[in-house]
């Protein structure tokens, strides 16, 4: 597993033998989108295989919280790549279902643990 703290929000990062696992913590907003999306399209353009986003202590701010998501996901899917969130936290799960976003960002079986490998973001 790897943690990058580019910019202000801990991203921890690891490969699964079906693509790659980002877990973020900490407040998506206006502030740390930009470093947010740096990672995720150097993640989903430099990996392989499905993207698994797990916000569960990631807090979604703004508009540009969401707009990053959807953003990545188109990006993944230009790719030939699928992004998914798999685990989220009520609230974010709310506002997925509220702007119906969890319609296509959200997976709802969590792909089982695999192998292990650092990757560095």
């Amino acid at each position: 597993m790897s943690v990058s703290t580019i910019g202000v929000l801990p991203v921890a990062v690891r490969a699964l033998h079906t693509g790659q696992e980002v877990a973020i913590t900490g407040r998506i907003d206006v502030h740390t989108v930009p470093d947010v999306r740096l990672l995720l399209h150097e993640i989903i353009d430099t990996g392989f295989g499905d993207v698994y986003m797990r916000l569960a202590d990631a807090e979604i701010g703004d508009a540009t919280g969401l707009g990053v998501l959807v953003e990545a996901y188109n990006r993944a899917r230009r790719a030939g790549r699928r992004l998914a969130v798999v685990d989220m936290s009520e609230r974010t799960g709310r506002l997925l279902r509220a702007s119906r976003l969890d319609r296509s960002l959200v997976l709802r079986e969590v792909p089982a643990d695999a192998t292990v490998a650092a990757v560095t973001a």
